[in-house]
């Protein structure tokens, strides 16, 4: 006896006023013997559920017991929607094609309209707009990994390119960022690790299975931390990058340069990825203040200019 087979009935029957044996049969391809066994627990589970004999017969549950329909706003049916159609494009599987069937079944008829608008008010794509094509099948295998305990293997790019052979126990899937991560401990350093999937190679799931153990969330929110870590500096951008720059730091920190150019006190922590970050701006970027990192920044661009003398 299928726990969501049982599950699926009481919705139907929640949203039918009444359903034949035959037909709850066919729905769920099982034999009508079936379905009264499925009706018996149901009913000893607690949920009355009466049945009709005759012509036009068939199961429903007691009208008292049925669930309002409108216990959900509009608002909140619209939001789960949004949910649910967000994770849905992002990671396939059939519960959350059920999930979704389910929610929308309590969605009155006289309001779907309504509610049909209001999820489309707001899209959530979570898929970057590029992405390394093994990230969906990697996905795939975590998720089969989670659920049956079992190993992963991998070959694993880390900082400064180094390339590393990992064995890992999986507990978590993490999208941060619109990038995925899979949460495991280690065998290797014999603590938690997070990795990117983007960084893998090679991904493989193993026989073996493991017992888990405490487990430990990743922390995710480091914008406390950064923002103890984090300088302003004094940077020229052409208005051209303007839009780049905005998504590093908000508009209040832009003060116009004559027509074509802004002063920006710019949000900045002395390491690779910040560096990066004004490099990618190229020409159309200067940074004016402090001068020790003005300096740093000639140095880099030499370094990079050097790459394409003959």
């Amino acid at each position: 006896m299928k726990i969501d087979r049982l599950v699926s009935i009481v919705t139907v029957l929640l949203d039918k006023k009444r359903i034949s044996a035959q037909e709850l049969a066919d729905r769920f391809e099982v034999s009508p013997r079936t379905i009264y066994r499925d009706i018996d627990a149901i009913s000893r589970a607690g949920i009355p559920v009466y049945s009709a004999p005759g012509v036009g017969g068939g199961f429903e549950i007691m009208q008292e017991y049925k669930l309002d329909k409108k216990v959900f706003s509009a608002d909140e049916l619209s939001a789960i929607l949004m949910g649910l159609s967000s994770l849905a494009g992002m990671v396939r599987g059939e519960e959350l094609v059920n999930a979704l069937a389910k929610v929308k079944s309590f969605i009155p008829a006289d309001r779907e309209k309504e509610i049909a608008l209001k999820a489309d008010q707001i899209c959530i794509d979570l898929s970057p707009w590029m992405s390394n094509g093994n990230i969906q099948p990697y996905i795939e295998t975590i998720r089969t990994a989670l659920q049956e305990h079992k190993l992963l293997s991998f070959e694993y790019i880390a900082h400064h390119g180094k390339n590393t052979a990992r064995m890992i126990e999986p507990y978590q899937l993490v999208l941060k960022s619109s990038r995925w991560y899979v949460q495991g401990y280690c065998r290797e350093r014999k603590d938690f690790r997070l990795f990117r999937l983007s960084r893998m190679a090679n991904l493989q799931i193993q026989e073996e299975t493991f017992l888990p153990r405490a487990y430990q969330k990743p922390v995710l929110d480091f914008s406390q931390r950064w923002q103890e870590m984090q300088t302003k500096i004094k940077i020229r951008v052409h208005r051209s990058v303007m839009d780049r720059v905005l998504d590093h730091c908000g508009y209040e920190n832009f003060t116009a340069d004559g027509g074509e150019y802004y002063i920006v006190d710019f949000p900045f922590i002395e390491n690779e990825y910040h560096y990066d970050i004004l490099l990618s701006f190229g020409s159309r970027c200067e940074c004016l203040e402090p001068l020790h990192i003005r300096a740093e920044m000639k140095r880099r661009a030499r370094s990079v200019a050097a790459v394409y003398e003959d």
